[in-house]
């Protein structure tokens, strides 16, 4: 089974723009996000304040021990992108050290930019589906919309109805997954029962789930924490929104799977046997 089913090789961007680059960045997650102190993080931040790791050019002096150094939180966000072009683009280059006195601005922006790149993510996969295809101009037309909401000027973006605007490219998103695996239920033979056995949300934390068939199954916003997913098989399932903290995938079968973001892997236990989609990459924790 391909990675992507009846995928369309004209990508409408280039994905390296939605995959973080801290080298192109003044270091936004670690100043603009607070964190409290738990096993994900060991210590208290507030919003705004830089992290005491952060050096000087932007970068994180224990970034190859942060799980060692307790912030293991670190390792598993993802911004999409959203820090070099908040960065480079927003704000032209000018860090927060340079202007102080548009820092609390920037900060507030970083966010709202995120969310933006996330939606360009799944637009993106969406538009690579040929199954899809009847609903490439409305996802195209979308795309370019979220584009221009990102070019916008700072205090513009602060004014944007973010809600709003995931209310109209959610059930777009949600046809072309309803597409999509139908159209792999049928290449697989999958019958209907065993793809929609889940609802949206379904509750799965700790769920023995090892070597499951779970091919083209409905796992949006699923609740997949610490989930046994040991050599699943998750070909061409609707991951979106799906909550893999410390699910473990060793073994399990991604090759294929619509929305799946680095930022679930990242959460997620997995292993060099987990299968992939060629848009991802296994987190170097997973070799720890």
């Amino acid at each position: 089974m391909p990675d992507h089913i009846d995928c369309d090789s004209n990508s409408p961007i280039h994905r390296a723009a939605l995959k973080a680059d801290c080298e192109q960045c003044f270091g936004l997650c670690c100043v603009a996000l607070p964190f409290a102190a738990s096993a994900d993080f060991a210590m208290d931040k507030e919003a705004g304040r830089p992290c005491p790791n952060l050096q000087h050019d932007f970068r994180c002096g224990i970034h190859s021990q942060l799980r060692q150094q307790g912030f293991r939180g670190c390792t598993v966000y993802d911004c999409f992108g959203a820090g070099q072009k908040v960065s480079l683009l927003t704000f032209g280059g000018r860090d927060w050290r340079m202007e102080p006195a548009s820092a609390s601005l920037m900060y507030e922006v970083f966010p709202i930019m995120r969310q933006l790149h996330e939606l360009l993510w799944y637009l993106d996969e969406a538009l690579s589906y040929e199954s899809a295809h009847a609903l490439h101009v409305k996802l195209r037309s979308a795309l370019d919309e979220t584009v221009q909401l990102t070019k916008l000027a700072p205090k513009e973006i602060l004014e944007l109805d973010l809600s709003a605007h995931h209310m109209k490219i959610s059930p777009l998103l949600l046809e072309t997954s309803e597409l999509v695996r139908a159209e792999a239920a049928r290449m697989l033979n999958i019958p209907m029962n065993r793809r929609t056995r889940y609802n949206r949300g379904a509750d799965l934390m700790g769920a023995k789930l090892q070597g499951a068939d779970l091919r083209a199954a409905h796992l949006r916003g699923a609740y997949l924490i610490a989930a046994d997913l040991r050599g699943a098989d998750l070909r061409a399932a609707d991951l979106i929104g799906a909550d893999f903290r410390d699910a473990d995938i060793r073994g399990a079968d991604l090759t294929g799977a619509l929305f799946l973001t680095q930022a679930q892997l990242n959460a997620a236990k997995g292993d060099s046997r987990t299968k992939l989609p060629p848009s991802l990459e296994s987190p170097l924790h997973w070799g720890a």
